[in-house]
Formats: structure tokens, C-alpha cells, sequence
């Protein structure tokens, strides 16, 4: 690891690199990540790299949206095939149909998607800002897309809206079940339970907090509360024995994993710095399209 890990900072240097990495990747390519976070986090670092390279640790619709916003940067992914089930459950054809059916329509679309689908769209979101950007929306009807979860829990903060929602979800998130989360509650009487808002609402009901990744880690940490069920990908666990070092964590399953996030490894970080074959591209009419709804995001994310 240590031979891998001085390599990869030395080939850094010499392509004028930046690492990006999503908290659900695996915590040793956390470590030798220049910037960590969700993807809101990662969308405003994007925004602002300086670096020519930006090598990207995550999933394929993460790197597409740097790619997107950076048209004029290379963009490296340690595994082109790390691809987030959640972006094929909607299509530019499910838009079109909800725009023929209902005026007044703003399409909120889950930064977990494809280009074509922003391209489509009329604002991104991401679990950290869904709630703050659909407030702002005029629009009275939101089509939500792609994820249920999460668009049903903006929703219920949301009064006043009208909510068309798409078959859509995180099979990690989704497959969290009540009665594993019941169970660790019984075991763990004093544990607050956190969870991520792209599960399920039976599991929403049971939790304490939900918000984004980020949003988890910050409320483990500043709480007084000594253990905790993270009801998100396992992947966090590592940011969190730094920033709430001591406290107890459970995991409702062992599934909480996400295999295309574990692609990324340090041996395939260092091949995507040393070999062709791991450059992100975005047909750029179609990007141009793309990058509207994402800077609107930011946009309004970042606004008073």
C-alpha cells in the first residue's frame, strides 16, 4: 500500500491532479484523497478546481456532472465501470410524458442520473439541498426524479406542492428493513437511530435524523448521544471514527454496502493515472444542456 500510495502522489504531481472522493468509497482511497464528501460537497469543489486533472472516486453520474461542469479538464475515474443503478430507473421519454400531462411543472431532478435526464430537467438536487432548492421552486407541480425515497421525504417537508414521483431507488438504501433497525433499537435502548433520506419511510419514521451523508456525519459528532444506528452506506464509518471518535456504531445490515462504490481501489486510482481508458467524456452539445439544471442547483443552494 505504501508503494502504491507514494506512486499515486507522485503521479499527481507530475499530471497536475486533483482526487475527489465520495464518502462511500473505500477509507483508503478516502485517505489519499485531496477533498472528501458528499455530493453536494463535491459538486461545488468541482466547480472550483484549478487542477488540470481531476481524477474522481465515486460513481459514473458523479463524474459525468465534474465532467460537465469542467468541460475543459480531463477527468479520470479509477473504474469507468462503477455505475449507480439508480440513473436508468428514468428516462427523457418519463419527462416528456409528465410535461404533456401537467402545466406549471418544474422537473427536480436527483443528481444521481444520467446527462440525458439533466439535460432534461429544470433544477438538480442532492440530498443536502433537495429540501432548500424545491422551496424555492415557483413551479406548483415538482415531477421528482429518479428516487421515491427521497423525493417523498422533500415532499412531506414540502407543503403545498404537488409531488408526481418516479419508480426509483437506491437498492442499498431501500433494502434497509424496519425490523433490523427494531432489533438493534431493542439492543441498543440509548442509540439515536440517523438515516439517509433515500430509505424507505418506515425507516424514516423510526429515525431521530435524516439528512444527507454529510448531514449524518455532523449530527453523530455534535450529538450528545454515545451510540448510534446509521441507517446509509458503510462507507461513512470511516469518516466517522475520525470526527466522532469513541462512539459506538451500528449498522442495521450487512448489506449496507454499495459494490460500485468499493470499485474503487488504489490499485485501479493508480492505473487511471498511469494508463488510458479511464478519461470521462460528455458529448459536449449534449453537456452544454447538462450543466443548466446543475449550476441552477448551485445557484440557488448557495443563495440566502
Amino acid at each position: 500500500m505504501t508503494d502504491v500510495k507514494e506512486k499515486i502522489l507522485e503521479l499527481k504531481k507530475e499530471r497536475d491532479a486533483a482526487i475527489l472522493a465520495h464518502y462511500y468509497v473505500p477509507g483508503e482511497v478516502q485517505e489519499i484523497a485531496d477533498q472528501v464528501g458528499d455530493s453536494y460537497y463535491l459538486s461545488v469543489i468541482a466547480s472550483q478546481i484549478k487542477e488540470k486533472v481531476i481524477l474522481f472516486c465515486g460513481v459514473s453520474f458523479m463524474a459525468e456532472s465534474v465532467k460537465i461542469m469542467n468541460p475543459d479538464k480531463t477527468v479520470l475515474m479509477p473504474d469507468t465501470g462503477a455505475e449507480c443503478p439508480m440513473v436508468r430507473m428514468v428516462s427523457a421519454d418519463d419527462i416528456k410524458k409528465v410535461r404533456d400531462r401537467y402545466k406549471d411543472l418544474a422537473v427536480v431532478c436527483y443528481i444521481n442520473s444520467t446527462s440525458e435526464v439533466k439535460a432534461h430537467s429544470d433544477v438538480c438536487v442532492t440530498s443536502s439541498n433537495a429540501l432548500k432548492v424545491v422551496r424555492s421552486m415557483p413551479e406548483k407541480n415538482i415531477f421528482f426524479i429518479p428516487d421515491e425515497n427521497l423525493g417523498r421525504y422533500v415532499a412531506s417537508e414540502t407543503p403545498g406542492k404537488n409531488f408526481i414521483f418516479n419508480d426509483g431507488f437506491c437498492s442499498v438504501h431501500a433494502d434497509i428493513k424496519r425490523e433490523d433497525v427494531v432489533k438493534l433499537k431493542a439492543e441498543h435502548p440509548s442509540a439515536k437511530v440517523a438515516a439517509h433520506p433515500e430509505c424507505r419511510e418506515e425507516i424514516r419514521d423510526l429515525s431521530d435524523y435524516v439528512g444527507s451523508t454529510s448531514g449524518i456525519i455532523d449530527y453523530v459528532e455534535k450529538s450528545c448521544s454515545e451510540e448510534f444506528i446509521v441507517c446509509t452506506e458503510r462507507g461513512i464509518f470511516h469518516k466517522l471514527a475520525k470526527r466522532a471518535a469513541g462512539k459506538k456504531l451500528y449498522s442495521p445490515a450487512l448489506c449496507t454496502l454499495c459494490t460500485s462504490m468499493k470499485k474503487n481501489t488504489t490499485e485501479n486510482l493508480l492505473n487511471a493515472l498511469m494508463y488510458p481508458g479511464h478519461e470521462i467524456t460528455v458529448d459536449k452539445q449534449l453537456a452544454l444542456k447538462a450543466v443548466r439544471p446543475l449550476q441552477k442547483m448551485l445557484r440557488l443552494a448557495q443563495s440566502e
